[in-house]
């Protein structure tokens, strides 16, 4: 995808294995949901990776309702994660995607999120809040932040 993106980075005092293991088995311990940001309408639930190529992204409500909010692209451990991120409000079409690169460095390993594909959701679209594109990417790329320092936290434990 192309257009609008969010880029983030950070190292992790981890193996690119454990990077790779904590950000897909582990995500429900440290995803921290945000209210301007959710998925679905209702209460967040528990986010939680299917495995493997044709997995999902999956966030189960406390209903036990399972909202699908996209499928694995690419499953690469412990290189690379592409998967398509969706909210419950995106029409057809309006889909983005995040891809997760885990680059060795020495006895760390970099991490970076690059969320793509935010010119197919409309300007006036709700999950924007209004926002200019500008705005938005920035606010987004803050969240992605506070997410990968939870992770990071969860990783380094």
């Amino acid at each position: 995808m192309t257009g609008s993106r969010v880029l983030v980075a950070l190292r992790v005092a981890a193996s690119p294995e454990r990077a790779f293991e904590a950000f897909t088995r582990d995500i429900g311990a440290w995803w921290r949901p945000n209210g301007l940001f959710a998925f679905t309408p209702r209460d967040p639930g528990v986010i939680a990776f299917e495995p493997g190529p044709g997995g999902r992204l999956i966030e189960t409500l406390a209903a036990g309702k399972v909202f699908e909010i996209g499928r694995i692209r690419a499953w690469e451990p412990p290189r690379r994660l592409v998967f398509d991120w969706r909210q419950a409000s995106f029409a057809a079409g309006q889909n983005t995607e995040v891809e997760v690169r885990f680059e060795p460095l020495g006895e760390e390993t970099r991490v970076t999120v690059e969320h793509t594909g935010w010119d197919s959701v409309p300007a006036a679209h709700a999950a924007r809040h209004g926002f200019p594109d500008r705005i938005f990417l920035v606010r987004h790329g803050e969240w992605w932040r506070a997410l990968l320092a939870s992770y990071k936290s969860a990783v380094e434990r």
